[in-house]
């Protein structure tokens, strides 16, 4: 009994290797050609690029808010309805509310977020630590949040001096009475960095040319910055600019009065053509390509971009009414900032 018992147990034994080895051998998990198959489903399935901007005006204010609407038209004609897709809100200018926009294009399972005004800021520290797969991208500033561990927020800014500088030289070659008129919005960010260039332009072309420059303490209060257009033109301003959407009021003073308008951030001769004789416009495709460029590469912010001469990001238009002369002078002007020959002095105001 012994001896036959041991033989059973070991044809059992045998019985058991023959078939482990005659099991077929399982795929690795997530390989081969289902899983090559699985990756191309994905990729073909994959959607548009999805792109949300919030503006504190409205998309035909011919300043800040249309400039980066048109920059973003521009570049979806460019990759196709079908690579990218555009939703956007206009007068936020309520920044509590401008808040809860965010919050739902980036709950909404839009890619990209840009939030188009510097007051927006404290809204998107808050809200972007929640949506680590968004990104976010505001301006003009230079803060991202990377300083409080904040990963996916881009910052931008279009260097408004460099247009204030060229349309500063233009102004001063076109102004007969040395007396030229700015009205401007608030004495902060890209507002002041307008200012600051111009007067250093004008110095720099004349110095014996006054600017005269008032602030109306709002970005779109049209009734005052018409108010302030007038109150330059009585005081002896022959030529006229100003920044931010609140410019369509000056410019209707402008044109009542036939006195020259030369506007910054989006082309403003579709206004009044027959006075406003050069535009400094800023143009946000390429930053826009770079942003997608960045995120699609993984990187989901934390970087500063900028507008400027040098890169394309600011270029000037000119009406042919223009003075031969004024119109090189303004473009030798974009050329020493885009090769750095021309440094801004910004002089205490």
């Amino acid at each position: 009994m012994r001896k036959v018992s041991w033989g059973l147990i070991l044809v059992l034994i045998v019985g058991l290797i023959l078939a482990a080895c005659a099991a077929p051998v399982a795929a690795p998990a997530g390989g081969g050609q289902a899983a090559a198959t699985e990756a191309a489903a994905e990729a073909e399935s994959a959607g548009p690029i999805r792109v949300a901007l919030l503006m504190p005006s409205t998309i035909n204010d011919i300043s800040w808010s249309q400039s980066m609407y048109v920059s973003l038209k521009e570049l979806q004609d460019e990759l196709g309805a079908d690579k990218l897709e555009i939703a956007y809100s206009e007068n936020m200018f309520n920044v509590p509310d401008a808040a809860a926009a965010i919050r739902d294009y980036a709950s909404s399972g839009y890619n990209l977020v840009i939030a188009h005004g510097a007051q927006y800021g404290d809204s998107l520290m808050d809200i972007a630590p929640d949506f680590p797969d968004v990104s976010f991208a505001w301006g003009t500033t230079t803060r991202t949040g990377k300083d409080q561990g904040i990963e996916n927020i881009f910052a931008y800014e279009p260097r408004g001096d460099q247009a204030g500088y060229v349309t500063g030289v233009l102004a001063a070659k076109l102004t007969k009475s040395k007396i030229i008129g700015l009205v401007g919005p608030v004495d902060a960010g890209d507002a002041k960095l307008h200012v600051d260039g111009f007067l250093a332009g004008v110095k720099a072309t004349d110095p014996d040319v006054k600017v005269n420059v008032s602030f109306t303490g709002s970005f779109g209060d049209t009734a005052l910055a018409a108010e302030a257009a007038n109150t330059h033109i009585r005081a002896g301003a022959d030529v006229l600019t100003g920044s931010a959407q609140q410019v369509v009021g000056a410019i209707g003073v402008a044109k009542e009065n036939g006195v020259p308008w030369l506007g910054v951030q989006a082309d403003q001769s579709t206004a009044a053509p027959e006075i406003v004789l050069a535009s400094a416009i800023y143009d946000w495709t390429q930053l826009l390509r770079d942003i997608i460029a960045m995120r699609e590469a993984g990187t989901m912010g934390g970087e500063v971009l900028q507008l400027t001469y040098a890169n394309g990001g600011i270029r000037t238009i000119y009406s042919d009414a223009l003075p031969a002369e004024a119109v090189e002078a303004a473009k030798a002007a974009e050329a020493g900032l885009a090769d750095g020959s021309i440094t801004i002095v910004v002089e205490p105001r």
